[in-house]
């Protein structure tokens, strides 16, 4: 049986939405014809800027889909007064599937990636030596054809989950409506073992497939974990944008607000772990095909960005997230997750650019593209977030948000 809303709750999402949306589409194009005069003067700088913006918002995408799941199988209200924010943000992997076609131009023009571009043109003398005498292991797999055809598999999966997910949750906007609970689990647990695979091999084919003659079991996990903190982070800066407007202001409580504090510790000592497991297994293996990773990241500079990624992506978050006040108050809990979203992105350019240069290298690129995709990313977002009730307020599951016991977390 479908849940009852309660009296007078408007689940409508209020206009700030629809505004965002339109200046986010502003500063997309603004920044996207900067970016491609950008390109038009250095290519190979813009299409490893773009490479670093793509991965940083689609990790904000699909571990907002991996979020999804999690919650549709362990059920909680913290998950139901952010399901519209995560639904909005997975509904967007269809632009991401467009927005990945310059990184398949980049590799049919044999730029950014080793193992595409002929031998000579390739400037690293242990990657060309590597790629000559794996020529055929290498050319098996890592090939034009083969990388697209992956590509393809990988946005197919996404963006079927995707569909089904938001189709069955679409039923429960009307009075009447099917409880879908148990396909949402059904779907769920194969889908975050499908995210998981998916995410690994694509992790592998678009980044870690930069250094061909470096190999980590673990590549892929270090990748997924950090996309599930992007969408986490996401999802509390987008509701500390909404609390000041209903429905936000009446779902939103000190207790949703802990919960995702809890999950934005949860999901950086994670981090840490698999961070910290990869060193140590490189480490411990001692064999030096393995640790020319972490020597072109401590040399030149490029430590600095490391420790940096150290100290304020785990250490001092950590440390602040251990305060249970600050976890309940979302007024404070959103500088820590914007300051986190930021480091996302440091993250991610300490893994992608040292592949390019021995020393640290900063371009203006490494700036303006990603923001130029997160501005079109970001439109659609707020668009498919105000194209559906904030709260799926006929579903079983909206009860825990519609109990006359939640408030407004003024004092939280």
């Amino acid at each position: 049986m479908s849940a009852t809303p309660a009296k007078q709750f408007d689940p409508t999402p209020p206009p700030v939405v629809k505004t965002i949306a339109q200046r986010s589409l502003i500063v997309g194009v603004v920044f996207g014809v900067i970016s491609i005069i950008l390109a038009i003067k250095n290519a190979d700088e813009f299409y490893r800027a773009y490479l670093l913006g793509f991965m940083a918002w689609l990790g904000v995408a699909l571990g907002s889909m991996a979020i999804l799941m999690i919650r549709h199988l362990t059920g909680g209200g913290w998950g139901v007064v952010i399901r519209r924010i995560l639904g909005a943000a997975m509904r967007t992997v269809p632009l991401l599937a467009v927005l990945f076609i310059p990184i398949i131009i980049a590799v049919g023009q044999h730029r950014v990636y080793p193992w595409a571009m002929p031998l000579e043109a390739i400037r690293d003398a242990h990657i060309r030596e590597h790629l000559g005498k794996h020529s055929f292991v290498t050319a098996s797999y890592l090939n034009f054809s083969g990388f697209l055809i992956r590509a393809i598999i990988y946005f197919a999966i996404w963006n079927l989950l995707s569909f089904l997910l938001s189709h069955w949750s679409k039923q429960t906007d009307r009075a009447g409506g099917p409880d879908n609970t148990n396909r949402f689990k059904a779907v769920s647990g194969p889908g975050l073992i499908l995210y998981g695979f998916t995410i690994s091999f694509a992790a592998i084919d678009w980044v870690m497939s930069l250094d061909p003659s470096w190999i980590s079991t673990i590549f892929g996990l270090v990748i997924l974990i950090g996309e599930v903190l992007s969408a986490m982070c996401f999802a509390v800066v987008v509701e500390r944008i909404l609390v000041k407007y209903k429905p936000m202001s009446e779902m939103l409580t000190p207790d949703f607000v802990h919960d995702h504090g809890k999950w934005m510790l949860t999901f950086i000592m994670v981090w840490a772990y698999f961070n910290f497991s990869q060193w140590l297994i490189i480490w411990a293996g001692n064999l030096p095909a393995e640790i020319t990773y972490y020597i072109r990241r401590i040399n030149g500079g490029w430590g600095y960005v490391g420790l940096f990624v150290v100290i304020f992506h785990f250490a001092v978050p950590f440390a602040i997230l251990l305060s249970r006040p600050f976890k309940r108050n979302i007024y404070k809990l959103v500088w820590l997750a914007a300051w986190l979203m930021v480091m996302r992105w440091v993250d991610l350019f300490w893994i992608i650019e040292p592949n390019f240069s021995k020393t640290l290298n900063v371009t203006v690129a490494d700036f303006v593209v990603p923001i130029a995709i997160g501005g079109f990313w970001l439109a659609y977002f707020f668009r498919n977030l105000g194209a559906l009730p904030l709260l799926p307020v006929y579903d079983p599951s909206a009860v825990e948000v519609l109990h006359p016991g939640h408030h407004h977390p003024e004092n939280a």
